[in-house]
């Protein structure tokens, strides 16, 4: 099978010399204690038939494939063209275990003298695209600069590479499955650019292009521009000091693409194993047996039949489930079926529920299950005739039959004690010590309770919410509020002894709002006053949330905690913390301490928290250490979201706060959830990473489940799957609604198997894949130290990219990377990864950060982490004000940006206005009423509406940005070269790290290594 992804020839031979950021990051390959994914045992490569090129290998980590240059041998062979599937194995091969001992240290050794001339020559090989659009590039290396290279000649099927800042242009309609971003090159086999009319080259076995005779590895004799007579010697022409950063692949390029391929158009999910568009492109989804992509994504859309394949391919078989999220405007709600008193028909072996993957047989009478093939009798009041298709004549009036997801009513046997549940309470726990009262922070949230109570979530058409509300302020000890609607005025119960924690008041706590308006208005007017002259600074934090767990135990009902909490728990309680904040340890071994949660207290409150279907959000305002990774374990496990404003001030986080808080409490959301994922034959789900507990290997526990929460589950085989009947998977999450009515919600999921793993890299997603990387690793580093995380993760991007190149590739110099087309960004997502605060392992970070950081990306859907891992770089200085559009986003660089510019960047987190240095002042006018980037201060800024064009659209494409967002993000205007500029530069994911960690370019060129040496 001889199929080419996205190719690029990188001349590096050694990359540059401090090629910094992972230190010691990649150095030996951990010891053979891997996880997740990574956790196969070691397996070697067979080796290639002869004639086909394997250099030298390692590599220590695990990812999805990258492209990269590297190390390359002094003489390098030509490729002859083979056509294997799988090229056999040959005897004499040695096993090379991935993670075995790689030649030499990997990272430094990329920072030695540079090699040879005649080294580089033999890298500069020429670019065979099997039929595939791709791209070549050359780079002379800084450490030498008398040494260049030009590009191969255009005899070999390529144009002359243009002066760097210059673009090839494409030629000819790129087939199906490599195209690349910003350049391109003609399919091989053609001498000279073509014209317009461009013929696919033949097609070789199994339907692939076939591959021209062999192709030379290095450049040809004959001058050709920049002139390159016979070899090194008379090498001439100007030195090409960098490479064109448009000649690798682009994100911006490939979002860019595919909204104009799939955007404003309707997805159908009527196909098994569909690739859907990105997240990032703006689609409809119309439901016709499978689940939206909005609520269930895969890593791949073909898993391989397999265990073998998965393990050869080392690509993670995974889903990434977001059961609530939101469904736009223009899309059908689901619909809920409700069979009243027998509830949900259900397989009675595998207990999955009725979904379109049934097959009905013998007139109707019986169907068999699509997940474990038992045949099932129809009961009666269920039954319906088939039609001549064998189809039922019902099909399309019941949503269980031909719909992806929807949901069933769940009887008694669904709830706790058989009986049906109350509705959810909401708690406001309000920490009053003095750091809270002197901010402003108590009175702005008292004052914005009183608005944010009216708009408390409700059922569909309700005039008012069910939800009953109570409240508690503490510092080192409780206080409860009785709020009853018949008391003239609210009373307040003291509870102080915080060791053995019960609420001292049933009847009057949790109220009905609309109710007890006035008391609450009345309570909430008093509760800053009441506090004004507090000099407490000692705060109590696990009492507080055994508080609320005791209130919704009594009340017998679900809800959630709101916890405005401001410093490290040091009074004298169960819980108490103490600084445990020592930089020393990053580096170390013992760095993973810093972000493993104390046990105990802690642990026992999530499960009393998951029992009783309470979960905590937790807003934090601290001025130093407040041990993240222990106050956040509980809401980290019970559905929950944790914010956080470090040195909070009314003036200047106050609208962020709020803005917040408000989505917080409108958000849809189901409580005291259990999840389970159900399987066809031959695989199941083995992993579970979230904001969830795990009670057992099966159930998925949730306190609450919101629209903004993804739970990512990992697959292993256990049998072969079939090609006929693909991969099905049901998820299925039974959860109370704001109402009290207990529902069971279902998404259904087909994928394809296949036994080529061309299939497999073909249906790839990106962003699904690095979903999973991100949240296994994260659980990881609890465990292995930080290096051996980041090693792992390097390996594995090197596995997928070699599997792909040995398995699936045209045979081709083992100087060129090649990527699958639909990976082809993988590595700038890997690397972003990399230098996320989690990974770097700096002392200039803060542990809060770095742990706060961990905790927000477990609980992350696809879409979330892509902007996360690739902010958007927005340029506003060119745009049109007069159109609705957002500006085209940039690559995220500093080559980007220009003096005369102004630009937007945002990644789901923060949100930076970018002034140049050089900007105009009628702009600077427009936007900031000031007549020059002068008259700005460089403390305190922010962005007036003005009644102008420009500043009208600059605020729009905010709010706009804002609204597709998690959470509010705070804007911080930078100026060029200011100080506040480091902040805005650490999101430019393409350059070097600012504490560490490569750029993209040479974390490309590291990657074409390892995968080179793993080929050999």
């Amino acid at each position: 099978m001889s199929q080419q992804g996205y190719v690029a020839a990188p001349p590096y031979s050694q990359a540059q010399a401090g090629m910094g950021g992972y230190s010691a990051g990649f150095g030996n390959p951990p010891p053979q204690s891997h996880y997740g994914a990574y956790g196969s045992p070691p397996q070697g490569y067979s080796a290639p038939p002869t004639g086909v090129l394997k250099p030298p290998a390692s590599s220590s980590s695990g990812m999805p494939p990258p492209p990269v240059s590297s190390q390359y041998g002094a003489n390098i062979q030509q490729n002859g063209a083979h056509h294997h599937s799988f090229p056999p194995p040959v005897a004499s091969a040695p096993s090379m275990s991935p993670y075995g001992q790689p030649p030499q240290s990997a990272f430094y050794s990329m920072a030695q003298a540079p090699p040879p001339t005649q080294q580089l020559t033999n890298q500069m090989s020429a670019m065979n695209i099997g039929g595939y659009v791709g791209v070549f590039y050359t780079h002379a290396l800084s450490a030498a600069p008398q040494q260049y290279h030009t590009s191969p000649p255009p005899a070999m099927g390529h144009p002359p590479l243009s002066p760097p800042g210059q673009q090839l242009s494409s030629f000819g309609s790129p087939p199906p499955m490599a195209t690349m971003g910003s350049v391109a090159a003609p399919p091989m086999g053609m001498s000279g650019p073509p014209g317009p009319g461009v013929h696919q080259p033949p097609l070789g076995p199994q339907g692939y292009p076939q591959q021209p005779g062999p192709q030379m590895a290095g450049p040809q004799s004959g001058a050709f521009q920049g002139g390159f007579p016979g070899g090194p010697a008379q090498m001439a022409g100007p030195p090409q000091k960098k490479l064109d950063p448009d000649s690798i692949p682009s994100t911006t390029q490939v979002i860019e693409d595919d909204q104009a391929k799939r955007g404003g158009q309707v997805y159908v999910t009527n196909i098994r194993g569909q690739v859907p568009p990105l997240v990032t492109t703006d689609f409809t989804v119309q439901d016709q047996g499978n689940a939206s992509p909005r609520f269930m994504r895969c890593t791949t859309y073909s898993f391989p039949s397999t265990a073998d394949l998965a393990k050869q391919c080392k690509v993670p078989l995974a889903a990434i489930i977001k059961p609530f999220a939101t469904v736009p405007k223009n899309e059908t709600p689901l619909y809920i079926v409700n069979h009243g008193e027998t509830g949900p028909i259900r397989c009675n072996r595998c207990k999955a529920y009725m979904c379109p993957y049934m097959q009905f047989m013998d007139g109707g009478r019986r169907y068999q299950c699509g997940f474990c093939s038992c045949v099932n009798e129809v009961p009666v009041q269920y039954f319906q005739h088939l039609d001549h298709m064998g189809r039922r004549m019902d099909l399309y009036e019941r949503p269980e039959l031909s719909l992806g997801s929807y949901e069933f009513i769940a009887t008694l046997d669904y709830c706790k004690n058989n009986k049906p549940p109350n509705p959810p309470a909401y708690i406001f726990m309000i920490d009053v010590s003095y750091n809270n009262i002197k901010s402003g922070l108590v009175k702005l949230i008292c004052e914005e309770l009183k608005t944010l109570l009216d708009r408390l979530p409700k059922e569909e058409g309700a005039e008012t919410s069910p939800i009953k509300v109570g409240f508690v302020t503490y510092n080192k000890i409780l206080h409860f509020y009785n709020v009853k609607s018949a008391l003239a005025q609210p009373q307040m119960m003291v509870v102080s002894d915080v060791a053995e924690m019960f609420v001292p008041l049933l009847d009057g706590f949790l109220v009905n709002f609309q109710e007890s308006r006035a008391v609450v208005n009345n309570l909430l007017d008093q509760i800053p006053d009441m506090f004004a002259d507090t000099n407490e600074s000692e705060t109590v934090f696990a009492p507080v949330i055994q508080a609320g767990v005791e209130a919704l135990k009594a009340a017998e009902c679900s809800g959630k905690l709101f916890i405005f909490h401001s410093s490290i728990p040091t009074a004298e309680a169960p819980g108490k913390l103490k600084n445990r904040d020592d930089r020393k340890l990053v580096g170390t071994e013992k760095e993973k301490t810093l972000f493993q949660p104390l046990r105990g207290v802690y642990e026992q409150l999530t499960k009393d928290c998951v029992a009783q279907g309470c979960c905590v959000d937790l807003f934090l305002f601290p001025n130093q250490y407040v041990d993240i990774a222990t106050v956040g374990d509980v809401p980290s496990h019970t559905g929950g979201s944790i914010y956080k404003y470090s040195n909070f001030q009314v003036e200047v986080n106050g609208q962020q706060f709020v803005s917040d808080l408000r989505r917080d409490v409108e958000k849809s959301i189901g409580f005291d959830a259990i999840m389970r994922v159900r399987t066809g034959t031959g695989f199941r789900a083995t992993d579970f990473f979230g904001a969830v507990y795990m009670n057992n290997t099966t159930d998925v526990e949730m306190a609450a489940v919101d629209c903004d929460k993804a739970v990512t589950v990992e697959f292993k085989h256990d049998d072969t799957l079939s090609e006929e009947s693909g991969a099905v998977m049901q998820c299925a999450l039974l959860y109370t609604t704001i109402g009290g009515q207990r529902r069971l919600r279902i998404h259904n999921l087909s994928l394809n198997c296949s036994s080529q793993l061309s299939e497999l890299y073909k249906s790839c997603e990106t962003d699904a894949l690095i979903n999973f990387f991100a949240k296994s690793a994260y659980r990881a580093m609890l465990n292995q130290p930080l290096k051996t995380v980041r090693e792992i993760l390097v390996n594995q991007t090197a596995h997928m990219l070699a599997c792909y190149r040995k398995h699936c590739a045209s045979p081709s110099a083992a100087s060129q990377l090649i990527l699958p087309d639909a990976m082809k960004v993988f590595p700038v997502y890997m690397n972003s990864l990399l230098k996320t605060p989690t990974l770097v392992g700096s002392t200039e970070l803060s542990t809060d950060d770095r742990a706060f950081h961990r905790l927000l990306v477990n609980a992350m859907g696809v879409e979330e982490t892509q902007v996360l891992l690739y902010p958007r770089l927005i340029p506003l200085h060119t745009m049109d004000v007069s159109s609705d559009a957002i500006p085209a986003p940039v690559r995220c660089s500093e080559e980007r940006l220009s003096e005369s510019g102004i630009f937007l960047l945002e990644n789901g987190l923060s949100m930076f206005l970018w002034l140049g240095q050089a900007c105009p002042p009628d702009l600077i006018q427009n936007l900031f009423n000031v007549p020059s980037l002068g008259h700005l201060s460089s403390e305190g800024m922010s962005l007036p509406v003005l009644d102008n064009a420009h500043s009208r659209k600059i605020h729009s494409i905010i709010s706009s940005i804002s609204q597709q967002r998690a959470t509010s993000m705070k804007l911080l205007i930078v100026k060029q070269k200011d100080r506040s500029e480091m902040l805005f530069r650490q999101h430019l994911v393409e350059d070097k790290g600012l504490h560490g960690g490569a750029s993209y370019m040479d974390f490309l060129c590291y990657v074409h290594r390892e995968i080179r040496q793993l080929l050999t």
